[in-house]
């Protein structure tokens, strides 16, 4: 393994402060909004469900990486707590479509909207150079973020 030249990107360093980060923010909106705990594999599922999408459990198993069983079992504990929906797929009524509720759609968007304003109550705190490096980051944390994603297909 080599050794990073001083100008290469401290990748420990950024991949250890995106993890709290990311818990930090969460806390923080949650308290915010009042918001229940939904646990991250929860999460996942109503992500890749957006307002008028639906997808198979096994579809939904594929994207996210996980096994079907899992999946199965977070549906079900999901639509005990009004977060989805199953349905007989139309045409073919041995399969199910899988939608998420009002509900939880209302949740992720009150989450949305405090974690939006609680990153830019505290970025206003910040000097305007650190500003500026954040808004500079975002694209570059965006294409990290899908090359990961391609990095885990690969074999």
């Amino acid at each position: 393994m080599t050794r990073p030249h001083a100008t290469d990107l401290d990748a420990a360093r950024l991949a250890s402060v995106i993890s709290p980060l990311r818990r930090t923010l969460l806390a923080a909106a949650r308290a915010a909004e009042h918001l229940p705990e939904i646990p991250d594999a929860q999460i996942e599922i109503v992500r890749a469900l957006p307002r008028g999408t639906t997808a198979g459990p096994g579809e939904l198993a594929e994207r996210l990486r996980l096994s079907r069983s899992t999946v199965s079992n977070l549906l079900t504990a999901m639509e005990a707590n009004g977060l989805v929906r199953r349905r007989p797929r139309p045409g073919n009524h041995r399969h199910v479509d899988v939608l998420a509720t009002e509900k939880a759609l209302d949740l992720f968007d009150r989450f949305d909207l405090a974690s939006g304003t609680l990153v830019a109550r505290a970025a206003a705190v910040l000097s305007d150079v650190d500003r500026a490096a954040l808004a500079a980051a975002v694209p570059a944390l965006e294409r990290l973020r899908d090359a990961l994603t391609r990095t885990e297909d690969q074999p």
